[in-house]
């Protein structure tokens, strides 16, 4: 692969951000559908709940060995054949005659969603060249944010018509993107800087992947792994469970005044994919992490003070834009750290934030039934000021220094 400017990204970059939308779309789509689905067969709340986090859970403890598949077969394969997983698990859940089989296949889901995105983020950061990695994190983020804000809508109206008919979309959706993975994700060669030939910096790009051991030494990817935690506990965890509760409660609001909290911070968060990958890329990638640790941990902060509905608009906006500089800096630390096919190394800053969506609500939940919710987000706050330390903690010199000679 030859760069012609500084300014463009690499053909498999904008392949990976349409995968992303459609991906993205598609679980939008069927996510308002999953608990109405669940109810049908007769199970309590509990038995709903579990059928949401089973698909997470999976995700989670299959994710390593996701990575350990990028590593022996490659992005491309592996990328293709989960995405075939979740849509033939998709489409049979929604054929399911009995709330156990459901259960199983949405497990089943998971496995395939950690094969997808371990492998899509490696393929992402091992094409990317050092100064453009922030770009194309940034450009990968935008795909998904784009199709969860558009995915809801439809998938709320076509739940209303069947229960079952989101699930086939789904499917139908995900196998479209699993054809185009395999045909345009021709086996990507290692970045190159732009005009300069291959970057000499940094480890060896063709000595293949760092081990997990050496990456887990390094403070650049702790930095990274503790930054994606609060980002995960937050953004996919924390905001989507007791930020609700929080409004209806707490302010007193409607449930649509949460969904414009979300919705207000999903749209800044897409207005600050604009320019952080840039930052990131431009700026640096620790003042990138500092600024988006600080922001988004005073965004939490604010929620703290005594319930105001202004208030909460705020921190749900400010929150958003610090998730835009979160979603590019931490991973292009990680590709600084790993720039060869890193499948394990990802496949753990990838657990990270998972284990943050898994984690943050139920720890959050404890807290406000046994505290408040100030308590709750005043934790919330703490564990995103640990990101923050980590990143005020990194040296000045961005380029990660892990020895070639460690290497297998």
């Amino acid at each position: 692969m030859r760069w012609i400017g500084r300014g463009e990204l690499p053909r498999e970059v904008g392949v990976l951000a349409v995968i992303a939308f459609v991906v993205a779309l598609g679980f939008g789509i069927v996510a308002p559908a999953i608990p109405l689905f669940a109810r049908a067969f007769g199970v309590g709340t509990t038995a709903v709940g579990l059928a949401v986090s089973a698909f997470a859970f999976f995700r989670f403890v299959s994710a390593f060995s996701g990575g350990s598949m990028v590593e022996r077969f490659g992005e491309r394969l592996v990328l293709a054949a989960g995405l075939v997983i979740v849509a033939v698990t998709t489409g049979l859940a929604g054929l399911a005659g009995s709330f156990p089989v459901f259960l199983a296949l949405r497990a089943a889901g998971g496995v395939g969603s950690a094969m997808f995105t371990v492998a899509a983020l490696s393929l992402l950061l091992r094409v990317a060249p050092p100064t453009h990695r922030g770009r194309a994190a940034a450009t990968w983020q935008g795909g998904f944010i784009l199709g969860g804000i558009a995915g809801p809508a439809a998938g709320g109206l076509l739940a209303e018509l069947s229960p079952r008919l989101p699930f086939f979309l789904y499917a139908g959706t995900l196998l479209i993107a699993g054809a185009v993975g395999l045909a345009l994700l021709r086996t990507a060669p290692t970045a190159t800087d732009p005009g300069e030939g291959p970057v000499t910096t940094g480890p060896d790009l063709d000595a293949g992947p760092v081990p997990l051991r050496t990456a887990m030494r390094s403070r650049i990817y702790l930095a990274a792994l503790v930054c994606n935690l609060g980002v995960g506990w937050v953004l996919f965890g924390v905001r989507n469970s007791l930020v609700p509760l929080y409004v209806t409660e707490e302010l007193g609001r409607t449930v649509a005044w949460a969904g414009a909290g979300l919705l207000a911070g999903s749209l800044a968060q897409a207005l600050g994919l604009l320019r952080s990958g840039r930052l990131v890329d431009g700026w640096g990638r620790r003042p990138s992490l500092i600024l988006g640790s600080s922001v988004a941990t005073a965004s939490v902060l604010i929620l703290v003070l005594p319930p105001a509905t202004g208030a909460f608009l705020v921190s749900m906006a400010l929150f958003g834009l610090a998730a835009s500089l979160l979603g590019s800096a931490p991973a292009a630390l990680v590709a600084d750290v790993s720039p060869a096919r890193g499948g394990r190394v990802v496949a753990v800053f990838q657990m990270a934030a998972d284990l943050g969506a898994i984690g943050g609500p139920l720890l959050a939940g404890w807290l406000t039934d046994v505290a408040s919710y100030q308590v709750a987000f005043a934790v919330t706050a703490a564990v995103l000021g640990a990101g923050l330390v980590m990143a005020l903690a990194l040296p000045r010199e961005e380029q990660a220094t892990v020895p070639v000679a460690s290497r297998p």
